[in-house]
């Protein structure tokens, strides 16, 4: 499990520096300065929780087993939360509209905060100091 938290977060943050490098010079002339913030913010998450993840796959303080609850959460809650966002962010950009899903992103934003919680308890469970 560690080796995947690894993987993922380190294939998750290569993408985020990706991204926003489109965003800092693709998106520009394409979109507005607050459609660029916006997708900034995706982009934000997407890193925050790369770190995250690599840290998680580095320590033995939260059961393999919650590092698993931990792995699908993030990844469901960046798929909805940045990547609504990004969408969002894009819509003009794309044939399909990306407001009719709006609904996801706070979806993402609460698979997000589960998956803290997730560590949170699993720490708070340890019975080593």
């Amino acid at each position: 499990m560690n080796k995947k938290l690894l993987i993922t977060g380190a294939l998750l943050g290569m993408l985020g520096i990706i991204l926003g490098a489109f965003a800092a010079h693709g998106l520009e002339k394409l979109v507005d300065n607050d459609a660029i913030k916006s997708f900034e913010t995706g982009v934000r998450y997407q890193i925050y929780h790369a770190f995250f993840l690599l840290i998680l796959g580095g320590t033995s303080f939260v059961s393999q087993k919650n590092k698993k609850y931990i792995l699908y959460l993030v990844i469901i809650g960046l798929i909805l939360f940045s990547g609504s966002i990004y969408g969002l962010a894009t819509n003009k950009l794309s044939a399909f509209d990306f407001k009719a899903i709006a609904i996801v992103t706070p979806l993402g934003g609460l698979s997000l905060i589960m998956a803290w919680l997730v560590m949170l308890i699993g720490i708070l469970k340890t019975k080593v100091d």
